[in-house]
């Protein structure tokens, strides 16, 4: 039973526990300590392992009887080792996992984004044993509604801190000295001033994929600080994230396609010859910006893809493909012949500068002697702008949709299909973006089956 000592003219209370339930020190394992009106509970739970320093449990409460209770429960969760070990914080957590965590160079850019982003300036204060499940899910359906977290009133985003004018207008003036009298009054729209000013703030929703790369963030840090033995449980592993809205890709018309593949050529014969292979193979933009020549057997008619390259932290990386498998697509005589002119320009470039062609050569580079490939960021910019002076809404990953729908449509099957765009799962992902297709290419083959059938009694 907890004996209650009280010392009146210090205003502490005490609560020794039994023999079995003192500190290793000898010292008593809590204590609850009166300030005020509060009473606050105080329990040894060992030596921090982050720290080295001693750890101790802390609660408070205006209420006597429920300090009492809240002491019990505290030397109870250090008796059966269920408490927090640590008062480390969840941006030491992260930033101990983002140490030790074996990924891609993209992939841990990307989770330090979403920490230094969105999860330290709210909860990185936090030790991770006082992280709970529902602020996690309060945290996630305070990013779907705004994701700087406003709380709903109207207010204006300044542009800089401290005072300032919030409307600044720069105006278009003629050459030469100011007159004398000072310039006219004039209409700023009319003259094209420039104004710039401070915006009414305009709430903008986090996507739910988003928010559920910030969960799989801070989901895998507690993890990990629960095999450190900083915490007993993953306070997200139980927390509901948003559900994914069903994919709806949005591939360019037969219509479209074709004046963007027209316009792709006017521009150049090297920009054309992007689009026209990433339209004709589906693959991910990565990918294309590894190919290497060795890569490609035009003789075979067969390309093989085996890399990925990306830009992390300001720097290129070739790095495994998403999936992590190889695969080969065949090409079609067109496309032979277009990587095949292709080639001869590579050739014809090195050879101008007295450089032998190379088979190590990327297929797709801003350099002559092409040994380092296109910017991935350049070329969808490109792309999006090309596309917009066209009036065709589309960007770059529009024409994996292409390839993907038209050879559904045209009644490929579905494990055809995925095998060329490297989709894992024997057509599952295929079948899941792809659905709306996949049930036109069903009808179509339903007319086919039912057109070679008689029925009995029926029209001839």
């Amino acid at each position: 039973m907890i004996t209650k000592l009280i010392d009146v003219n210090v205003r502490v209370i005490e609560y020794d526990s039994d023999m079995d339930r003192v500190a290793p020190t000898g010292r008593p394992r809590g204590h609850i300590r009166q300030r005020g009106r509060s009473f606050q509970v105080i329990v040894y739970a060992g030596i921090d392992p982050v720290t080295g320093k001693p750890h101790r449990l802390s609660a408070s409460t205006t209420n006597e009887k429920e300090a009492e209770r809240i002491l019990r429960r505290l030397i109870h969760e250090v008796e059966q080792q269920i408490h927090a070990r640590t008062n480390a914080t969840l941006s030491e957590a992260l930033d101990a996992w983002l140490r030790v965590h074996a990924a891609e160079a993209n992939t841990l850019a990307g989770y330090e984004a979403n920490a230094r982003r969105y999860i330290k300036p709210v909860m990185g204060h936090l030790a991770v044993g006082k992280i709970t499940t529902q602020m996690l899910e309060e945290f996630y359906a305070q990013l779907r509604r705004c994701r700087t977290r406003c709380n709903g009133r109207p207010f204006v985003e300044h542009r800089v801190d401290g005072a300032h004018d919030c409307r600044v207008v720069k105006h278009r003036r003629g050459p030469g000295r100011p007159p004398a009298e000072g310039y006219p009054s004039h209409d700023c729209d009319a003259f094209g001033c420039q104004v710039t000013e401070c915006a009414p703030h305009v709430c903008r929703p986090l996507s739910p994929a988003m928010i559920r790369q910030i969960h799989i963030t801070v989901s895998a840090a507690l993890a990990a600080a629960v095999r450190w033995d900083w915490i007993k449980t993953n306070p997200a592993d139980v927390a509901r994230t948003p559900k994914l809205p069903a994919p709806q890709p949005a591939p360019p018309s037969s219509t479209d396609a074709a004046r963007i593949i027209a316009a792709a050529w006017e521009q150049d014969d090297d920009w054309g010859t992007l689009v026209w292979l990433t339209m004709v193979t589906g693959m991910r933009r990565a990918e294309l910006l590894a190919l290497r020549w060795y890569d490609v057997d035009l003789d075979g008619a067969l390309l093989e893809i085996r890399r990925n390259y990306v830009r992390a932290r300001r720097q290129g990386v070739e790095k495994d493909t998403k999936t992590h498998r190889m695969r080969r697509i065949a090409l079609d005589s067109e496309t032979v012949d277009v990587l095949r002119a292709h080639r001869d320009r590579y050739e014809a470039a090195a050879r101008a500068i007295g450089v032998e062609p190379a088979d190590d050569a990327f297929l797709f580079s801003y350099d002559p002697l092409h040994t380092r490939p296109c910017s991935p960021h350049g070329i969808s910019h490109r792309y999006s702008l090309m596309c917009e002076r066209l009036g065709i809404d589309s960007h770059l990953h529009a024409l994996r949709h292409y390839s993907a729908t038209e050879l559904l449509a045209a009644g490929v099957d579905l494990r055809t299909v995925a095998g060329r765009l490297g989709h894992a799962g024997g057509g599952t992902t295929t079948l899941r973006v792809y659905a709306a297709w996949v049930t036109e290419s069903d009808r179509r083959a339903a007319e086919i089956l039912g057109g070679r059938m008689k029925r009995p009694g029926g029209s001839s």
